[in-house]
């Protein structure tokens, strides 16, 4: 898990989120999912306080999108 020096850094960075994304919970997984380069549904739901329907129904639209990819445990950005 990214320390907030790590997450100021990364926000002090260009994000940017697609314009496809129109739902918030879309641009706010989208962007924790850049922010930390590899994260595991557990951390983001930890991190978002999301709940696990909601986050996997997000994570599932996103990757349909071809916009995360899950690899093993962990999605991370295309």
């Amino acid at each position: 898990m990214m320390s907030t020096g790590e997450y100021q850094q990364a926000a002090s960075d260009e994000l940017t989120v697609p314009d496809e994304l129109s739902s918030p919970q879309a641009k706010l997984v989208y962007l924790s999912v850049l922010v930390t380069e590899e994260a595991e549904a557990t951390d983001l739901q930890q991190m978002l306080g999301l709940s696990k329907l909601t986050l996997f129904a997000v994570l599932e639209s996103l990757a349909a999108r071809d916009l995360i990819q899950r690899t093993g445990d962990c999605y991370v950005c295309q």
